[in-house]
């Protein structure tokens, strides 16, 4: 899908923040767990990630009704088979979390490869690692990983901190017999949902610290339940800084502040003077004061600090700081691609080294020809597309819609006008 933006244009209105990406895609993956219905309120329908993994898992066996006014999902499993599949090939990151509900079931489970975007090394070793500790015998085949085994307790060590290891054990741990140790886990605000909503549905499970997680298994599926998504505060984020730069009257509303503590600092540090209450976000051209966005370091880490999903809103910020700003990211230092990209609109004002990325602030954007490369850095090209003089034409920018929930049409409440062209 192509993208054609003139520019520069504002946004006014209200926005409503939807539904965590990187919550629901896993509550949806965990529902499969249940025996009884599971109702996920606040869900993001419009997610190509979400509907990807909903047209799968309906082919596996399950029912699932969408009510696209109230945002909410239901989801009946009396069932799962491999029947109906004959397409492995899954365009999102997150495959092997619908291993647990198969597994429980059938003591047997076909996985697509990890797909999703590419921002550098992404294996998916540690997975394997959960399944093996966890009774599983796996085989990669051509088109798909192959589990077979009954679900037992164990001991998890993973040998990094890695956040799709932590929900994938913590799922398949939940139905295993026996107890679990999940350690060196990493715990987000997306995991602690997943927590949350396996809890509700009778997972017995404990966070000792901030890395070992004990989970008693359930040996059997669990009961059904009702549980509302978390808001998404990589979306919040994305509204916030382009609502300042673009010096629009915006509020957002549904902010989750208690996920997002350090990046909104960084903001403030920045020079941005935020209007709030508890739950929303008001941002007006009075945000930036006489001396504008002044420059900054930062460096991209695990969370509560700025994660490595919210670097290319930040590059995109320190374009309009005066100053040269200089961005970190040694986790993935591979996720430069897209800023060769939006240095296109502003020549010779971004250099990329390995983990590096040094802005020099305050230069006009014109217009440019784009491609996205992934899903954040594929917003961050629709905002200096939207701040842009003249006409820029953006390639590939489905890979935003992975992750913003409804976004050409949010855009154009807030009246801004972009061609969608299929």
């Amino acid at each position: 899908m192509d993208l054609i933006v003139k520019g520069p244009q504002q946004l006014n209105g209200t926005v409503l923040v939807s539904g965590a990406k990187n919550s629901a895609t896993r509550v949806l993956a965990a529902a499969l767990l249940s025996a009884g219905k599971v109702n996920l309120r606040n869900f993001p329908l419009a997610l190509e990630d979400a509907k990807a993994k909903i047209d799968f898992i309906r082919n596996l066996g399950a029912i699932c009704n969408e009510n696209h006014t109230t945002s909410e999902i239901e989801i009946y499993t009396p069932s799962l088979s491999y029947d109906e599949i004959s397409n492995y090939d899954l365009p999102i990151r997150t495959t092997y979390l619908l291993a647990a509900g198969v597994l429980a079931r059938n003591s047997y489970a076909r996985i697509p490869y990890p797909g999703g975007c590419k921002i550098g090394t992404r294996g998916y070793d540690l997975h394997i690692l959960v399944w093996q500790k966890l009774g599983c015998q796996v085989i990669e085949k051509a088109d798909y990983i192959e589990l077979s085994g009954k679900l037992v307790g164990g001991i998890i060590d993973f040998p990094m901190s890695t956040v799709g290891g932590t929900e994938n054990a913590l799922m398949c741990a939940s139905v295993a017999q026996g107890e679990t140790l999940i350690r060196n886990a990493y715990v987000t605000p997306e995991v602690t949902d997943l927590i949350d909503f396996l809890r509700e549905m009778g997972a017995q499970i404990e966070l000792e610290g901030s890395s070992l997680i004990r989970v008693q298994g359930a040996g059997d599926l669990l009961r059904g339940a009702s549980f509302s998504i978390m808001a998404d505060r990589i979306e919040a984020l994305t509204w916030v800084i382009m609502g300042a730069v673009t010096g629009s009257n915006l509020l957002i509303q549904n902010v989750p502040f208690e996920t997002m503590e350090v990046p909104l600092i960084h903001l403030r540090e920045a020079g941005l003077d935020l209007f709030h209450n508890n739950n929303n976000i008001m941002v007006s051209p009075d945000c930036l004061g006489a001396h504008g966005i002044q420059p900054f370091e930062l460096a991209c880490g695990t969370h509560p600090g700025v994660i490595s999903d919210m670097q290319p809103f930040y590059t995109f910020l320190a374009m309009f700081a005066n100053g040269r700003s200089v961005i970190f990211d040694y986790r993935y230092p591979e996720r430069v691609a897209y800023a060769k990209q939006l240095e296109k609109f502003s020549k010779g004002s971004i250099d990329v080294e390995h983990g590096r990325i040094t802005v020099r602030g305050n230069h006009l954007l014109k217009g440019a020809n784009v491609t996205s490369t992934d899903l954040r850095g594929s917003m961050a090209l629709i905002m200096a597309a939207l701040c842009a003089e003249g006409e820029s034409h953006i390639s590939g920018v489905e890979l935003a819609l992975r992750g913003y929930n409804n976004l050409p049409e949010k855009l154009a409440e807030l009246g801004v006008y972009c061609d969608w062209q299929p």
